[in-house]
């Protein structure tokens, strides 16, 4: 039975879902409100480290997910100039006896779907009411309410808002009023494509991360295998629009940026246009990593996801910290002993230094990622010497010291 406590979510994609569903878990009746006219995801794929993967299973979503997803039974760096392999990381059953979990590669579109089907199922009699095409332009705080001003001058008011509205998120933008995100330098090409039509040798059933100087790539496998994702990071100046960040492109000035590279590479991404797929660029931008919880929370007010630490997708974990987030504000929000301010507060004080740590983790692994010169050399060295111990991550996909659930090996089956 609901207590009568109303979450307002602004942002209705991955994050804004997953925090909605984990409010609704905590006892919270929850109203999500969008921008766009409908709830979607753009077409791409994501990687899902068990850490996060975890956190899905703990909501009762681990059928789902295996329904939809893919799940490659290795990581594998090549170089990305002479097609050597660099380094290999078991994944597969070796992640599961490791971590409790699988590593998982997913379109963000299933992803996305398997959410907003777990949201609005009927659970416990509490309402979970979604308005799209209702965009969030302002919002004030006081006396224990906040209250929402949405399109068309539309109020509503709750006990407490999170702000889920991605990078150029309207609520942080009030909440903490320090500009917007920053131009990274990089560019990322996007595309999917079926695996059907591709000759078998450029099919995929790994993660494979090419590394080169000044770009790399990464290709894997979503919808149980069926499609490619590919995604090439070159290094770029800025468009004139950075909010405009699903642009429609031939892949002509990426060839040319790829010209120098092996021709593995060359093949597999020159079958983007022989498959008839499409490539979707987006300069990829930013924020320094988290300085403190206030920079998550503000009395009620509450930030998750991109909207509160956009990161580099260098350690493959955008969408892994925003379902933490929310797993992390389920078990706050839970707390209904304490004042909403405190059980906000308790979830920032603890998130903040992960995310901070993963933000910083992944402009590390871009300056690598990307390296030049010597530096490269010593990066495909230590990868051949060391391989599997450079790329399995425990501090990360072990979870967050305790507080993400502890599931035994083996309990994951795909």
């Amino acid at each position: 039975m609901s207590i009568g406590e109303q979450l307002l979510v602004a942002g209705g994609g991955i994050g804004g879902m997953a925090g909605a569903l984990a409010a609704s878990r905590a006892g919270w009746d929850v109203r999500l409100y969008e921008r766009a006219p409908v709830f979607s995801e753009v077409g791409a794929g994501i990687q899902l480290g068990p850490n996060s993967v975890r956190c899905l299973q703990a909501w009762g979503l681990q059928r789902p997910l295996q329904a939809v997803a893919a799940f490659p039974e290795r990581l594998q760096v090549r170089s990305a100039l002479s097609g050597a392999v660099l380094g290999e990381l078991p994944l597969g059953a070796d992640a599961i006896s490791r971590y409790g979990a699988a590593y998982a590669t997913v379109h963000r579109a299933d992803l996305h779907h398997m959410l907003r089907e777990a949201l609005t199922r009927p659970t416990h009699g509490l309402q979970v009411r979604l308005h799209p095409g209702c965009a969030v332009e302002r919002y004030v705080q006081a006396d224990g309410v906040v209250r929402l001003r949405t399109t068309g001058g539309k109020e509503f008011e709750g006990d407490a808002l999170l702000g889920a509205d991605g990078l150029w998120s309207t609520v942080r933008s009030q909440m903490l009023a320090d500009g917007p995100a920053q131009f990274s330098g990089h560019l990322a090409y996007r595309a999917l494509v079926p695996q059907g039509g591709l000759p078998r040798r450029l099919r995929t059933a790994q993660v494979t991360a090419w590394l080169g100087p000044r770009l790399h790539a990464v290709q894997y496998p979503v919808r149980r295998g069926e499609m490619q994702n590919l995604i090439v990071i070159v290094q770029g100046q800025a468009p004139d629009d950075l909010q405009n960040w699903n642009h429609n492109t031939n892949g002509v000035d990426l060839m040319a940026a790829l010209r120098d590279t092996c021709s593995a590479l060359q093949d597999a991404v020159g079958a983007v246009a022989h498959s008839k797929s499409q490539w979707r660029l987006w300069p990829l931008s930013d924020r320094a990593p988290v300085a403190g919880p206030a920079d998550m929370v503000r009395g009620s007010v509450a930030l998750l996801g991109d909207a509160a630490h956009p990161m580099r997708p260098y350690l493959a974990q955008g969408a892994g910290m925003a379902i933490e987030d929310a797993f992390e504000l389920q078990r706050s929000l839970a707390m209904h002993d304490l004042e909403v301010p405190l059980r906000l507060r308790r979830y920032a004080l603890n998130r903040w230094q992960r995310v901070a740590r993963v933000q910083a983790r992944s402009r590390r692994n871009g300056r690598i990622f990307h390296a030049t010169g010597p530096l490269r050399w010593g990066r495909d060295a230590a990868m051949r010497l060391l391989g599997a111990k450079l790329l399995d991550i425990p501090w990360l996909y072990s979870g967050n010291q305790g507080q993400l659930p502890n599931l035994r090996g083996g309990e994951f089956r795909y």
